[in-house]
């Protein structure tokens, strides 16, 4: 498989720019500002008197001890133990929605034989994608550099812990949020719209777990089938009980699957 660096490079490009000429770009862009003030503002903004207080502590000891998360407790940075609290399950959920278009557009246009004239299948595939998972690494990292702001104002020695802290679990949430973007790839070779593709999504998660459970149980053995959803080691992410090579094997291994699953799928596509 011949991949053209300069025309990959093109299609990534164009998916930046993409998100801010179209209305539906901008609305999501809005939406995640407003979302985010909020969190920021009211959660992560007061968290250390949150953190600190008398009265959450006991309360915090008991609920994050029983969910596994007592760890976060003792992070140097306490905005950024609320921060993570929301972001681990906030952009998985927001890369469903955002990244539902990747080629159900051109579909509908009938732009995407055209395209093809210009770069091969693999290229678009893959040039979407990290399209996609670049504006999600963007929209996390500003977040992350808001955390890292807030955290200084409110005392300065903090901000070498805050700028570490950030990177590491930047790099964490990319690679958490990378086998949705990729499902999502997958999802539009062969459905014909951006909110089809988000229906099929959803019921992915809500109904393939449940046909799991219902054919492990008639075959009485475990099959595993359960690794193909992305985001089964969330929990153990969140509460950083496992080592990093653990937590993060399974989702790029997922994203891999996932991409070629897509170029396979898009090379029998019809155009």
């Amino acid at each position: 498989m011949n991949i053209n660096l300069s025309r990959l490079f093109n299609i990534i490009t164009f998916e930046i720019v993409r998100l801010f000429k179209t209305k539906r770009g901008l609305l999501a862009l809005l939406a995640f500002a407003a979302i985010w003030f909020i969190i920021l503002y009211y959660f992560v903004g007061s968290a250390s008197a949150i953190v600190t207080s008398n009265s959450f502590e006991s309360m915090a000891k008991q609920l994050f001890g029983a969910l596994g998360l007592s760890a976060l407790l003792d992070w140097p940075v306490a905005e950024y133990a609320i921060y993570w609290l929301v972001a681990i399950y906030f952009f998985p959920s927001f890369a469903l929605l955002v990244c539902s278009d990747q080629i159900c557009s051109d579909k509908q246009r009938g732009t995407l034989r055209f395209i093809t004239l210009r770069t091969t299948r693999a290229e678009l595939v893959l040039g979407r994608f990290l399209g996609q998972l670049l504006i999600m690494s963007i929209l996390i990292l500003l977040t992350a550099i808001a955390t890292t702001i807030l955290a200084s104002l409110r005392d300065i020695t903090l901000l070498t812990d805050s700028i570490m802290l950030g990177i590491q679990l930047c790099l964490q949430l990319i690679i958490v949020v990378a086998p949705f973007i990729a499902l999502m790839s997958l999802l539009n070779t062969f459905v014909t719209s951006a909110r089809l593709a988000i229906v099929v999504a959803t019921l992915f998660f809500a109904l393939g777990p449940l046909f799991v459970v219902f054919i492990e149980y008639q075959f009485g053995q475990n099959f595993y089938l359960n690794l193909i959803f992305p985001g089964g080691q969330i929990s153990s992410v969140l509460s950083q009980s496992s080592d990093i090579a653990s937590q993060y094997f399974l989702p790029l291994l997922q994203t891999a699957v996932l991409l070629i699953g897509s170029h396979l799928m898009m090379k029998r596509a019809s155009l």
